[in-house]
C-alpha cells in the first residue's frame, strides 16, 4: 500500500486528535500571517507615498499628525499657513521644488486635494480617460472615487466641508470632473484633485478671484502647473510638500524654519520610522505569541504520534514480517506528522488571508492605506518552512521508535 496513504487512514482514524493538532497549528500561523500582511503591507504603502517628499511644511502642531494628514491623508490638518510665508521659503537656494496643498473638503468620504499638476507627477499617475483640469472648478478623480462612486468624466458634485461624510456641502459650487487617474497603488487612487484656487472659492473666496465665477474663462497658466498660485495677502494654504536641492537642505532646513518661521517642518521618512519603532513592540510581542502557539502545536503533534505508537507496535510488527523495511516504518510515521502539519498549515493560509481581509474591511481608513487579504508576500514562505519543519521534528522521535520496532519481542507478547 502507498505509504501516503497509509499514512492518512492513521491520521483519520483518530479525528478529534488530528483536528485539534491542525487547529492549533493553524492558529499559529495564521496569526503570523495577520502580522505579516497587515506590516508588510503597510510599511510598503508608507514607503511609497513618502517617496520624492523630503519634508513637509505646515502649520504647528503635532510633526506626525503633519506627516499622516499631508502625506498620506488619513488624519486631520494641523491648520494653514499664510501663502506669502510659503512664497517666501520657497525661494531659499536649498529647496528643489514645492508642492502646493490646500485641504479641508471631502466629498462623500473622499478627500478634495486643492494642488498642481507637480502632484500627479509625483506619484507617476496616469490618465485611463480625460485630461488633467485647466480651469477652475475642475476636477480630476483617482481610481477607487470612480469606482466606488461611480464617477466619469462630465459628472458634476459638490464639495463638503470638512473631512468627513456628515459634514455640510458648499451647494453654490459644483466640481466638475474632467479627468480619471489609472490605479497604482498610491495615495492618489483615493483623492480628488483640483486646484488651489477653486478651494478657495469654494470657501467664499469669489470676490478676490472673479475670473473662477465663469464656465467659459480661459486656461489656467503655467502657475498651476508648477510652483505655488497667485494670492493675495490673506490667502492660505495647508501645507508645502519639498524637495531638497542636496542633503544640506535636511540639516538645516526644518531647524531653521522651526525656529524662525511661524510654520513647521516634519521629515517624513522619520516620523515613520518614529511610528513603526512605536508599533514595532507590540507586533513583535503578538508575533513571539504565535510562535509559542506554533511550538504547542508541535509539542501537540509529537505527544499524539508517540502515544499512537504505544497502541500501534503491533501492527508495525505485522508490516515488518510483511516485508516492510524499517526505512519505510520511519518514512510513515513521518509522514503522518508532515500531513498534520501541511493541513494545520493551509488552513491557517486560509483563515490568516481571511482574517486580514475581515480586519481591513472593519477599518474605513485599511483603503487609503492599501491594506487587503488578497495579496501574497515573500515573509510567507518562511511561515511555510518553519511550520513543516516543526511537524518534522515532532515526529522524529515517533518516527525513531518505529524503526527500532523487534518484530519478535512484539509478536511474542501478543
Amino acid at each position: 500500500m502507498n505509504l501516503i496513504i497509509l499514512s492518512w487512514n492513521y491520521i483519520r482514524s483518530k479525528p478529534l486528535n488530528t483536528l485539534l493538532n491542525m487547529l492549533l497549528m493553524a492558529l499559529g500561523i495564521a496569526i503570523i500571517l495577520v502580522l505579516i500582511l497587515l506590516s508588510s503591507q503597510l510599511e510598503e504603502n508608507l514607503n511609497k507615498n513618502k517617496r520624492g517628499v523630503d519634508l513637509v511644511v505646515g502649520a504647528k502642531g503635532s510633526p506626525l499628525q503633519l506627516i499622516l494628514a499631508n502625506v498620506y491623508h488619513i488624519d486631520f490638518p494641523t491648520g494653514n499657513i499664510k501663502l506669502e510665508e510659503a512664497r517666501a521659503l520657497t525661494r531659499n537656494r536649498l529647496i528643489a521644488g514645492a508642492i502646493p496643498l490646500a485641504l479641508g473638503d471631502n466629498y462623500r468620504g473622499f478627500r478634495i486635494v486643492g494642488t498642481n499638476h507637480e502632484y500627479v507627477q509625483l506619484y507617476e499617475g496616469s490618465l485611463t480617460s480625460g485630461q488633467l483640469w485647466k480651469r477652475n472648478m475642475e476636477s480630476v478623480i483617482g481610481a477607487n472615487v470612480a469606482e466606488r462612486l461611480n464617477l466619469k468624466p462630465g459628472d458634476t458634485f459638490f464639495g463638503a466641508h470638512g473631512l468627513s461624510v456628515a459634514d455640510m456641502e458648499h451647494e453654490e459650487r459644483p466640481y466638475k470632473i474632467v479627468g480619471v487617474l489609472g490605479r497604482n497603488n498610491s495615495v492618489l487612487d483615493n483623492l480628488i484633485l483640483t486646484n488651489i484656487e477653486s478651494v478657495w472659492a469654494v470657501h467664499e473666496h469669489e470676490e478676490e478671484h472673479e475670473h473662477s465665477e465663469h464656465a467659459d474663462e480661459p486656461e489656467l497658466g503655467s502657475a498651476y502647473e508648477s510652483g505655488l498660485p497667485e494670492g493675495d495677502e490673506d490667502a492660505e494654504i495647508t501645507s508645502m510638500l519639498l524637495k531638497f536641492r542636496s542633503p544640506m537642505g535636511a540639516v538645516t532646513l526644518p531647524r531653521m524654519i522651526n525656529s524662525n518661521t511661524n510654520m513647521q517642518a516634519a521629515s517624513p521618512a522619520f516620523e515613520t520610522q518614529r511610528l513603526f519603532s512605536l508599533l514595532g513592540i507590540g507586533v513583535e510581542l503578538l508575533r513571539s505569541f504565535a510562535y509559542i502557539i506554533i511550538i504547542i502545536a508541535g509539542l501537540s503533534i509529537f505527544i499524539s504520534l508517540y502515544n499512537a505508537l504505544k497502541d500501534r507496535k503491533y501492527d508495525l510488527a505485522i508490516m515488518r514480517s510483511l516485508g516492510a523495511s524499517k526505512t519505510k516504518l520511519f518514512v510513515h510515521v513521518i509522514l503522518e506528522g508532515v500531513i498534520i502539519t501541511v493541513l494545520g498549515g493551509a488552513l491557517g493560509f486560509v483563515l490568516g488571508h481571511g482574517l486580514t481581509e475581515f480586519l481591513a474591511g472593519l477599518y474605513e481608513k485599511s483603503e487609503a492605506m492599501g491594506l487587503t487579504g488578497l495579496v501574497f508576500v515573500k515573509q510567507e514562505w518562511w511561515v511555510v518552512v518553519i511550520s513543516i519543519g516543526i511537524g518534522l521534528l515532532a515526529s522524529v522521535i515517533p518516527a525513531v521508535n518505529a524503526y527500532k520496532t523487534d518484530i519478535s519481542d512484539v509478536l511474542a507478547k501478543e
